[in-house]
């Protein structure tokens, strides 16, 4: 499902038009980017999972096209979610 068919299943879901539920899946998706971007940022939502950053330390790779070249991959941080205990067990029903 890619966010057009998300928009649409939503709003079919809700009653709302495409146009307010494409605005309201875009602001959720702005709250999370910017809550993630402070320091210890973190969105939780209890029954569905948690949005949280990972540090990844500096750390050296290959390059694939020249496997005897080393490559420098900086520290960066990584978005993760993690599914909550309801959302995974609803997701595991047959």
């Amino acid at each position: 499902m890619n966010k057009t068919e998300l928009v649409a299943a939503v709003a079919a879901q809700t009653g709302l038009t495409k146009k307010d539920t494409e605005a309201t899946v875009n602001a959720f998706t702005e709250v999370i980017e910017k809550e993630l971007r402070k320091k210890d940022g973190k969105v939780q939502l209890i029954g569905f999972g948690t949005f949280e950053v990972k540090a990844r330390k500096a750390r050296q790779g290959r390059n694939p096209q020249k496997p005897d070249e080393v490559v420098k991959i900086p520290a960066s941080k990584a978005p993760v979610f993690k599914a909550g205990k309801a959302f995974k067990e609803a997701v595991n029903k047959k």
